[in-house]
């Protein structure tokens, strides 16, 4: 066979090769119907071939499951910023808190020093059984030791989760005992609660914190609205700070306790989706009274649903800042192999007909994300005046006809700007760095029981119970060793980076060369081996960060932050103390007091005169 005979062979075959793919292709195209009703279009046919022909034809070997991920990922960042894709374990992970329970031992912990720490034992769950207590510290799972060995949350939680039924072996430690307290548990199925707190303010004032709608919220929100009713609740406070939203129908379900049977809660609307109403009937337990909703940036979604059917129908008051503007539908479309596509098919609109969603650039995510940055550049967490909509889009509400605004998230009726006034570095740091929960765990370690005796009820405990000026030096020095050994961390991680060896590699290398060219630095008491450009550039950074550790550090700096931000720092210690002694409920009555929208919720709903005159301010 001649050289040009077995070219024009070779592209027969090539070219055989692609009419066969396309031809599979189209065929597979043409036969296929998603969702079991329109068949590929000529543009699917295009990406199938596409993907076939990379397969079969590409130079080198691929993953065919990672090709089909990426292709899909581009094809949704293209679109809204909510349409994504999801691997099995982020559905699984997604999945779980809206569902509303998962199979497990029954605690809540943290990760502090490389120790979990049990912050709450969840009633009647397995760990209770056993005699697992709120600030225990759990040492080793199984056979696997967990403390101080810098293992991962989500390695952690593999090891005390598992199948209903299950034993899992834990060693625990106590206190200062020094003996490790042996425990068996059967693992079973755990509520995850989405009502974070309900408890009465006053005589007639109540107050619920929801933090997502889950499967299990509506009866969860239905229940503590019954108890609070039984203690005398004639009005309400909803505090949906924080709740990024979750199913329509827990938002549906929950607003329809405050509106008149007939009443538009929200419809639902896009291009290949007709509208769909969603309307409240008469079985809502809360029709009248005075109402109050407080939301931030934070809340979203399902959060915005709510707010803004209660607003657009005059039927309370929407307190705090403009929530975050997600009012895009998602339609989960399952995937065979567990993973699935959310796909954006229509808008949220209020009853007056507001869009929920604010603007966005098609695959432009990036700046979508940085909304809540630009929104604090702008001045809009601090002012409402920094606030500025179009005429355009100007609506009125359904009763008062009193003007709201679209245009992307609800807009309170009385405008809260974040705290500003009582932040210091000191606060950021004791919360950043979760040294006011390591110190208040060491508290509760030596006088839980002694708690427990001397504050029978929450009652007594808040009224008796003072953070005192030696709980707040003791809180002080804990947060000096802990900046020090931090920053001291910090300087030995970048000689490293800055030396481009680890100590170990420079000492061997030295014993090998012996070079004259290196001389010796001493951090914290080791010895390193490095060249004299180094040995200069470190000393100035040795000498910049030790500055810098005196002067955050200063007597003067951390006075001065004491008296901007030391009434928050104590109430958030008596808070941590309250949750561990009494609950989640008890924790949100002692932190509240220093959050201004639930101060400003409080006055407008106490006030009558003032609670009506904003629900019919034109």
């Amino acid at each position: 066979m001649n050289i040009k005979y077995k070219y024009i062979k070779m592209k027969q075959l090539a070219f055989a090769c692609v009419l066969l793919l396309t031809m599979s292709a189209c065929s597979y195209g043409q036969n296929r119907m998603p969702f079991g009703r329109v068949p590929a279009s000529p543009s699917t046919q295009k990406v199938d071939l596409a993907i076939t022909a990379v397969e079969n034809l590409y130079v080198d070997n691929l993953d065919g499951n990672k090709l089909a991920e990426d292709a899909i990922v581009g094809l949704l960042e293209k679109l809204d910023p909510h349409s994504n894709y999801m691997t099995p374990e982020e559905v699984k992970e997604l999945n779980e808190p809206l569902q509303g329970n998962f199979d497990g031992i029954g605690i809540q912990f943290n990760m502090l020093t490389d120790t979990l720490y049990v912050v709450q034992v969840i009633p009647g769950g397995p760990s209770e059984k056993v005699g697992i207590l709120a600030g225990d510290r759990v040492i080793q799972v199984n056979d696997t030791l967990i403390a101080g060995v810098k293992m991962k949350n989500t390695d952690v939680m593999s090891r005390l989760r598992g199948p209903k039924g299950t034993t899992v072996n834990v060693k625990v430690l106590r206190n200062k005992d020094p003996k490790l307290l042996n425990f068996k548990i059967i693992r079973d199925k755990i509520p995850i609660y989405s009502l974070d707190a309900s408890y009465m303010i006053d005589k007639t004032t109540g107050y619920i914190k929801l933090n997502r709608f889950a499967a299990t919220s509506y009866d969860e929100f239905k229940e503590a609205l019954e108890k609070l009713m039984q203690q005398g609740m004639k009005n309400l406070i909803l505090d949906l700070q924080g709740n990024g939203g979750g199913y329509l129908g827990t938002a549906i379900e929950i607003a329809n306790e405050f509106l008149k049977q007939g009443s538009l809660i929200v419809y639902t609307e896009g291009v290949h989706q007709k509208r769909e109403n969603a309307l409240a009937t008469n079985k809502g337990a809360m029709q009248t009274g005075r109402l109050i909703v407080i939301v931030d940036e934070s809340s979203a979604s399902a959060s915005e649903i709510v707010s803004g059917a209660i607003q657009d129908w005059d039927r309370g008051v929407i307190v705090g800042r403009r929530t975050f503007g997600k009012g895009l539908v998602q339609r989960p479309v399952p995937l065979p192999d567990g993973s699935m596509i959310r796909l954006t098919t229509a808008r949220y609109y209020t009853p007056t007909g507001r869009s929920i969603q604010k603007p966005y650039e098609n695959g432009d995510s990036d700046s979508y994300n940085k909304d809540l940055i630009g929104r604090y550049n702008r001045g809009e967490m601090i002012s409402a005046d920094s606030i500025h909509f179009p005429d355009s889009l100007k609506y009125s509400t359904l009763v008062d006809k009193r003007t709201v605004y679209g245009g992307g998230g609800i807009m309170p009726d009385y405008f809260v700007p974040m705290d500003t006034m009582h932040g210091s570095m000191l606060l950021r740091e004791l919360n950043a760095y979760g040294i006011t929960y390591k110190y208040t765990t060491q508290l509760i370690d030596g006088n839980r029981t002694s708690y427990k005796k001397q504050y029978p009820t929450f009652g007594d405990f808040n009224k008796k119970f003072v953070v005192t000026d030696l709980m707040i030096n003791d809180l002080m020095a804990l947060y000096k060793k802990d900046r020090e050994e931090s920053k001291k961390s910090v300087l030995k991680a970048e000689i490293k980076e800055d030396g481009q060896m680890s100590r170990s590699s420079v000492l061997e290398e030295e014993e090998s060369r012996q070079s004259p060219e290196k001389e010796g630095i001493e951090i914290d008491g080791i010895s390193y081996k490095l060249s004299k450009e180094q040995i200069e550039s470190l000393n100035k950074l040795i000498g910049r960060t030790e500055t810098n550790i005196d002067e955050d550090l200063s007597k003067d700096r951390i006075a001065k932050d004491l008296a901007k931000s030391g009434s928050i720092i104590k109430t958030q210690i008596k808070a941590l103390v309250a949750r561990d002694v009494f609950g989640e409920s008890e924790y949100y009555q002692v932190i509240n007091k220093e959050i201004e929208a639930y101060n400003k919720a409080v006055e407008i709903i106490s006030n009558e005169n003032t609670y009506n005159k904003l629900l019919s301010e034109k």
